[in-house]
């Protein structure tokens, strides 16, 4: 069975003002990551301490937009998507939406790349991955 997945039009989350750095990144198509040099841990989301150490020493770095799918789940509504974990190269996990594929040929472990979908808000755009 063929399950296709398009990009569907996504509502703008609403902004948190703790992870302001992340959001103005994905008006300009860049995925960002924190990352504590004190801890040496890579986190997504990113935000102003290291959910690790606690630490408040936070670089945000861009991510290369290269992955592995963790995990997903296909939601077979009336306009089927999927749900998935991505492993960043970088090293944090992420959830987000896998887009412009065949759901059923989805395999966990399979490497994925960044793309973006838009929102309701034309100036916000949503990191979603297709498979690589």
């Amino acid at each position: 069975m063929t399950t296709p997945i398009g990009n569907r039009s996504l509502k703008a989350p609403e902004i948190d003002p703790g992870c302001k750095e992340a959001f103005d990144a994905m008006r300009e198509k860049k995925l960002i990551y924190g990352f504590c040099p004190e801890s040496g841990f890579a986190h997504h989301y990113p935000r102003q301490t290291d959910p690790f150490s606690m630490s408040e020493v936070i670089e945000f770095r861009e991510a290369s937009g290269e992955g592995t799918l963790y995990s997903y789940s296909v939601m077979r509504t009336k306009e089927p998507y999927v749900v998935a974990y991505v492993t960043l190269a970088e090293g944090p996990t992420m959830l987000t939406n896998i887009v412009d594929c065949d759901a059923d040929a989805l395999k966990v472990g399979q490497k994925v790349k960044l793309a973006w979908a838009p929102t309701d808000d034309e100036t916000l755009f949503m990191p979603v991955f297709t498979p690589a």
